[in-house]
């Protein structure tokens, strides 16, 4: 995600790089990163409604599990149906009757096997029991509609609130499902008070965002690297 920074003469806002470097053409300038200060903030009690996430379809892994054993049952189908009209049995099914009729059960490929069915059953349950989507917060719940905000377009909306604070040059804006975490460079103020009234822009942001489970916040700001 592309980030926002404030032309330090007051002549708009150029792109930076997602690092935090401003791009070329920048006044130069050496020294250091003299300090930081940071804070984090977490919601009071009573901020979270129920509300339920969204679950992805998963479409892609259900068709694929489902044209294996369609292919698996009408292959060992045929062959049944073909020994019970008096004609032997395929080669491979009578190759496995004789593996799995003489093999121990701690030989290697019967282990093996056994894993790999087991990695994927838990898979499989995996899938079915988590809602995936992670990339969707859900919103306040509403009779009439239920509603998600995408992640990215979260951060992109606290972060354009970031950059209205004065003294922010540049703001990196990570929006997760239970916290939110803002990473700022400031070229003036002291960072004390850019980081106070960065908390106060962004927790008024994210109560207007209008989640059902209202994230917490982390913020921290720095002095700018001069090369």
């Amino acid at each position: 995600m592309p980030l926002l920074e404030k032309d330090p003469t007051g002549g708009g806002a150029t792109l930076a790089s997602p690092d935090g470097e401003a791009d070329a053409g920048e006044g130069g300038g050496t020294g250091q990163e003299r300090r930081a200060s940071a804070a984090r903030y977490t919601p009071a009690r009573g901020e979270h409604e129920r509300a339920r996430r969204f679950w992805a379809s998963r479409r892609l892994p259900a068709a694929l599990l489902a044209l294996v054993v369609l292919g698996a049952a009408g292959l060992l189908l045929y062959d049944v149906a073909a020994v019970r009209a008096d004609r032997s049995a395929m080669r491979w099914r009578r190759r496995l009757s004789d593996e799995l009729a003489t093999r121990p059960l701690d030989d290697p490929w019967i282990v093996a096997g056994a894993c790999v069915a087991v990695v994927l059953g838990l898979w499989l349950i995996i899938l079915a029991l988590t809602p995936g989507r992670r990339g969707v917060l859900p919103m306040r719940p509403d009779p009439q509609v239920r509603a998600g905000l995408d992640r990215s377009a979260a951060a992109l909306v606290l972060r354009d609130r970031a950059m209205e604070v004065p003294g922010v040059r540049t703001v990196r804006v990570d929006a997760g499902r239970r916290r939110v975490r803002v990473r700022a460079q400031a070229h003036f103020r002291e960072l004390d008070e850019v980081r106070a009234d960065l908390d106060h822009a962004l927790d008024d942001g994210i109560r207007q965002l209008g989640l059902a489970r209202r994230p917490g916040l982390r913020v921290q700001v720095r002095r700018p690297t001069r090369r």
